[in-house]
């Protein structure tokens, strides 16, 4: 979801700004009002929004001055400035802003300038995916031509994309074509089987205890044994339970 903050020292204009908005664009939040350049620079260094909507004449710093300070705060935020006076478009998009817009605004108008908004926001996004499937691709290689056991993974966790130390993992289970990455910050999914990790982890830390489970031996807290010859692991701080197949009990045995 998009967000943006809106600066506006005039209330009515700022409440009819936002109704338009929200018909224009239902999805974007807005994140904080500002009625001052103050503020307006306070609101987009807290909140980081992909778009602020700068009146230009406002008390304190005018929505230029935010702008040019907004470029070191917030360097993805995109600038709209709104305002009665025309004569300010050239600084304006000296600035950088992706539009202009004079007030009042109209719905037809308005529409325009969130188009060329999303158009943007979309290229952005798909640009840092691809920037980021590159580092990904690149850490791969390096994890793969390197003797060295793995140090870090990137493991996905829904949208995002998590950095995850080795050590901090607590186990490894085969998930289907994937990899689930557990820790105690929550679970993650891996893009590679467990098999060709295995291979990568340092086995004096990672050890296979089922053909689909790999464990972090510093995270085992204590090993109960059946009368087949099977096993169970508890783990410090996780309710769950992990099997141990026959073959892996000899791992246990001095334990």
């Amino acid at each position: 979801m998009a967000k943006c903050i809106v600066a506006e020292d005039e209330k009515l204009l700022s409440a009819a700004l936002q109704r338009e908005l929200a018909m224009a664009w239902p999805e974007l939040e807005i994140a904080e009002v500002a009625e001052d350049g103050g503020a307006a620079l306070e609101a987009i260094a807290t909140h980081q929004p992909d778009v602020a909507f700068l009146d230009i004449r406002m008390p304190g710093l005018t929505g230029l001055e935010v702008a040019a300070a907004a470029a070191d705060a917030s360097p993805h935020t995109l600038v709209v400035f709104i305002t009665a006076y025309d004569q300010y478009a050239v600084d304006a998009f000296e600035r950088g802003a992706i539009d202009y817009l004079l007030k009042p605004v109209t719905a037809d108008r308005l529409a325009h300038t969130v188009a060329r908004l999303r158009g943007r926001l979309v290229d952005a996004a798909s640009h840092a995916q691809r920037g980021a499937q590159v580092a990904r691709d690149m850490l791969e290689r390096y994890v793969e031509q390197s003797d060295e056991p793995l140090t870090w993974i990137t493991a996905s966790a829904g949208r995002s994309t998590r950095l995850i130390l080795v050590e901090d993992v607590l186990y490894f289970r085969a998930d289907n074509k994937y990899t689930l990455v557990a820790t105690a910050d929550g679970d993650a999914l891996l893009s590679r089987p467990i098999r060709d990790l295995l291979r990568q982890l340092d086995p004096r830390i990672f050890r296979q205890i089922h053909r689909s489970t790999i464990v972090n031996l510093r995270q085992v807290s204590s090993v109960e044994r059946d009368d087949t010859g099977k096993g169970c692991l508890r783990l410090r701080g996780r309710p769950e339970t992990l099997s141990v197949s026959q073959p892996f009990m000899s791992i246990f045995r001095a334990m």
